[in-house]
């Protein structure tokens, strides 16, 4: 097994402000997502020029960041937001939610596509292959916090936690909905694809690699499993990612055809 390292999540403090690793991971996130936009941007059959990338990126910063706290309050914590609306500001009390983020995001690239005049899809299609390298950084920031711990494991890369041997469900997130979704997703928009394909090759693999990380995950606390002992709030969210995935590609393959 491994021994968590326990990092100190605050890198440094100034008086009241304080400067932590989950925030840092997020900046790091945005940065590589600019330069990625700006790579693919670059290639001739692009809808977005490379003069459109920072007020794309502009707008998904904002979805991510509304949808995602916005999210995990309707999600995770509506009980919290019923009795207390001001939840919604407490980001100390609870974090940031995924499925919350891409409802941003989508909302956020649906009214930039209304500003550019290029249809929704075209750009959702741009930023499928830019995004996993953010939840990447996003997932390791979860690691440094010490949260969303999977459960008991006797695995070699199990990690010691307060006595108890955990799976670093975290850490499999980062690898299979970061690294290896970027990878496929990268390789995939490298060529000009009918759209609507690499927007829903990113829902489809994001979801099934969601909903198996999700069997050795710890739900909520306050939510537990939601039915038959295992099934948990993350793989509810992720069911109709598979669904519409799968389905925008076949439609885009059948319209190409």
């Amino acid at each position: 097994m491994l021994t968590y390292p326990d990092i100190d999540p605050i890198i440094f403090a100034l008086g009241p402000i304080k400067v932590r690793w989950y925030g840092l991971m997020y900046v790091i996130g945005f940065l590589l997502a600019w330069w990625l936009a700006r790579r693919l941007a670059a290639k001739s059959w692009s809808i977005i020029k490379p003069e459109q990338v920072d007020d794309l990126l502009f707008y998904g910063m904002l979805g991510v960041i509304i949808g995602g706290r916005v999210g995990y309050a309707l999600f995770y914590g509506f009980d919290q937001l019923t009795s207390d609306p001001l939840y919604l500001l407490k980001i100390t009390e609870g974090g940031m939610s995924f499925h919350g983020g891409l409802a941003g995001v989508m909302t956020a690239m649906w009214l930039y596509s209304r500003k550019i005049g290029v249809g929704v899809w075209s750009v959702l299609d741009f930023a499928a292959p830019i995004t996993p390298l953010g939840l990447f950084f996003g997932r390791i920031g979860n690691f440094i916090n010490g949260e969303l711990w999977g459960k008991p494991t006797d695995l070699p890369w199990g990690f010691d936690v307060g006595g108890r041997v955990l799976h670093p469900s975290m850490l499999y997130e980062a690898i299979l909905e970061g690294l290896v979704l970027f990878v496929i997703l990268w390789l995939f928009s490298s060529k000009q694809r009918p759209t609507m394909a690499a927007a829903g090759l990113f829902l489809a693999l994001y979801g099934v690699f969601r909903f198996a990380i999700e069997f050795v995950r710890v739900p909520d606390s306050h939510l537990g499993y939601l039915a038959l002992d295992w099934l948990t709030m993350g793989q509810i969210l992720s069911l109709p990612m598979i669904i519409l995935g799968t389905t925008l590609l076949a439609l885009a393959y059948r319209r190409r055809a």
